[in-house]
């Protein structure tokens, strides 16, 4: 029996492009059976389970691929079949110690067993107060990232550990304005550790705010002392192009298989941190930083994955700005590209081999195997046409896509497809003014020849192909090749 749906907490969502116009759209095949079993399975997900599905902290997954899901317009029956699998995995909730008031909220920071009344304490907040107004308080702030001593509450910090997933929770709630999805993300954040404490230095959150202190770093560099500055910064491919012919940021040698992000961390993130604070300048427009952050990771994922046609394609597991203040942006756009660049690092630096990528047309038209009908002599723009059969790439995938078992791949197609109708019109020659060599053959089909390698890579199981790792007793189908790491199932427990 299904729980009965909270609508003070789980509302029918819905997405306020007017707030963000980067926001992902929603796609056709919504009704209300499927709207029905997306906010019972949400409410139900809340009452029963913990955030960690195992004592290695590892996400609680089931909000982020059921919003998702929904949003591409997945059928009632697939949502509920997602959630009751992903339900296999998950620990049960359980009661915290004592409860998390404002007196109290940094006291149990990065205890998992405080969960619970962490997200009783922000279900409070949400309802009472402004989305705009939680965010600045509990995670932008000074007050909320530096403390007495060596004490720091470093929520910004916390926000973008994990692999962003706490960052992935909190959006989801913003983006779709569902209240309990968000309180969960917050109360994430709380019970999360603090993991790159020299990413986040307190200086940042001195008084001033960091867009005044970023403005005054770059006049001061540029030699324009107090006066007005318009420069902008370097694009993040330039960045990209700096980090990849830099020796000292080569991968280190692990002493511990699990340990390649905190190794690497501590071999890069003083260089890291002076490339990222030439990123943003004063003249720039934060929107513009967004979509280089779009771009940088799309290519570090798609390129960087790929070895040629030849050889599998490796996609790689580990590789709401218009809500808060300006130097809030500065702050988590700053930080978002810092980790994304040490992960790159630690995920071993892969060659970006943008010429083999981009002169590939095989990866231009994605098509599905198996049968495909049969054109009528009239179909456009002929009959023996791939275009015939597979006129709309992205409307293949998504389909594969949404009966997929995995828990992640919606989220990435979901986003692939939208930076591709926001940018696949980009021609070659856009980013020719950047460090990054071969940038000049980058265009919009970069998300499409990703997205198309993703789904060859993990299964085109709508059309008969098992998913990668089909035969693994665990619930793990991306890769983690080129460091050695240990087999999935020392991370992720079998199945219950």
């Amino acid at each position: 029996m299904p729980a009965a749906i909270d609508p003070t907490y789980f509302p029918i969502p819905s997405v306020a492009t007017e707030k963000n116009p980067l926001a992902p759209r929603i796609w056709p095949g919504i009704s209300p059976e499927s709207t029905t079993a997306l906010r019972e399975a949400l409410t139900e997900n809340q009452k029963k389970h913990h955030v960690f599905f195992n004592f290695r902290g590892f996400h609680n997954h089931i909000p982020h691929t059921l919003l998702t899901l929904w949003a591409l317009g997945a059928d009632a029956s697939i949502i509920r079949k997602t959630f009751e699998e992903n339900s296999k995995d998950q620990r049960d909730a359980f009661v915290s110690p004592n409860p998390i008031t404002k007196e109290n909220w940094k006291d149990y920071l990065g205890d998992e067993n405080y969960y619970q009344a962490y997200l009783e304490f922000f279900k409070a907040e949400v309802i009472a107060k402004d989305v705009s107004a939680i965010l600045e308080e509990y995670i932008f702030s000074a007050s909320a990232n530096v403390g007495a001593g060596d004490n720091h509450p470093a929520m910004l910090n916390r926000l973008l550990a994990g692999l962003f997933h706490p960052l992935i929770h909190v959006g989801l709630g913003v983006e779709f304005a569902v209240p309990g999805v968000l309180a969960e993300g917050l109360a994430q954040i709380a019970v999360h550790k603090a993991e790159s404490p020299t990413l986040f230095p307190p200086s940042i959150f001195s008084e001033g705010g960091a867009v005044e202190s970023l403005v005054s770093q770059f006049a001061s560099k540029v030699g324009l002392g107090d006066k007005g500055v318009t420069g902008k910064g370097l694009h993040a491919f330039t960045i990209l192009a700096r980090v990849l012919a830099n020796p000292a940021l080569a991968p280190v040698e692990l002493k511990n298989p699990m340990g390649f992000y905190k190794e690497n961390l501590d071999n890069s993130a003083e260089t890291i941190v002076k490339y990222v604070d030439e990123w943003i300048g004063g003249g720039d427009n934060l929107q513009d930083k967004v979509k280089e952050l779009i771009w940088l990771s799309s290519l570090i994922y798609g390129v960087g994955g790929f070895e040629g046609s030849d050889k599998p394609f490796n996609a790689d597991f580990f590789n709401v700005t218009s809500y808060i203040k300006p130097s809030s942006q500065v702050l988590l756009l700053k930080g978002y590209l810092s980790l994304t660049l040490v992960w790159y690092i630690a995920r071993h630096r892969y060659p970006i081999d943008i010429a083999r990528f981009f002169n590939d047309e095989s990866l231009l038209h994605p098509t599905p195997p198996g049968a495909h009908p049969t054109p009528h002599a009239e179909a456009y723009p002929s009959a023996s046409s791939p275009h015939a059969v597979t006129p709309e790439p992205w409307l293949a995938i998504i389909q594969s896509t949404l009966t997929h078992p995995d828990d992640h791949i919606s989220k990435l197609q979901r986003a692939l497809a939208d930076y591709s109708s926001r940018f696949g019109s980009i021609p070659k020659g856009e980013f020719a003014g950047t460090e990054l060599k071969d940038a000049e053959l980058i265009d919009g089909s970069l998300f499409v020849r990703a997205a198309g390698l993703s789904t060859a890579r993990l299964g085109w199981v709508r059309e008969g192909q098992p998913p990668l790792g089909a035969d693994s007793p665990v619930p793990v189908v991306w890769d983690r090749r080129g460091l050695g790491l240990p087999p999935v199932s020392d991370l992720y427990p079998a199945r219950k």
